[in-house]
């Protein structure tokens, strides 16, 4: 069966990163400290396949790691005993979400390769195990399914299955895994009403 794979990262921040741009004297590096990922079938009645979610070791540009503040612990859930008990190197993670993928493109709600693996891969001196031509940013997906472009630009990717009515098990925004799921929910929910071909996640 023909697949997709739709992931998600979670990086680090501390309260009004995102505002600075991550900026200002005391902001971390934003690397990555969780990736999920969603095996989505491209054919049939587009049943999701598998999942994969991994901690990942933050690490800084002297090869220290990062300690989690308390703001990025309440955003995402993600623990300093998570990592410390879970949490695998970059290179470990990206090689498992390239395993897991099977060779299929890799599709964010954004740019998540640019903003996020390759910042993590450049500060851990690291090359990243997957080639730029195999990511995508499904923004494209849902803006050829019919999505008005002023909710793309207003919609996360945790919100996007609510914004569609999807019906969904709980779901926690701001963990790589549900966010991700939040999306493929949404992107199966679209096939299937024939709002989106399949053949898009190929030609776009």
């Amino acid at each position: 069966m023909k697949t997709a794979i739709i992931f998600d990262c979670e990086f680090l921040c501390i309260e009004g990163s995102q505002r600075r741009f991550w900026c200002a004297a005391h902001d971390p590096d934003p690397v990555i400290a969780q990736i999920g990922a969603v095996k989505l079938g491209l054919e049939g009645d587009f049943p999701i396949l598998g999942t994969y979610k991994a901690y990942v070791q933050p690490i800084d540009r002297f090869g220290n790691r990062y300690a989690l503040d308390p703001f990025f612990t309440k955003l995402t859930g993600i623990t300093e005993e998570a990592i410390g008990t879970e949490g695998v190197s970059l290179v470990d993670a990206l090689s498992g979400i390239s395993t897991f993928s099977g060779g299929a493109r890799l599709w964010s709600w954004g740019k998540d390769e640019l903003n996020m693996v390759a910042i993590s891969c450049y500060i851990a001196g690291v090359d990243g195990p997957i080639p730029a031509r195999r990511f995508d940013n499904a923004v494209k997906l849902l803006l050829a399914a019919g999505m008005p472009v002023e909710d793309l630009a207003k919609t996360p990717s945790n919100k996007l299955a609510d914004y569609y009515n999807v019906e969904h098990p709980p779901l926690q925004g701001h963990d790589a895994l549900d966010d991700a799921l939040s999306v493929s929910y949404t992107l199966q929910h679209l096939m299937k009403a024939g709002k989106l071909r399949p053949e898009l996640f190929e030609v776009v």
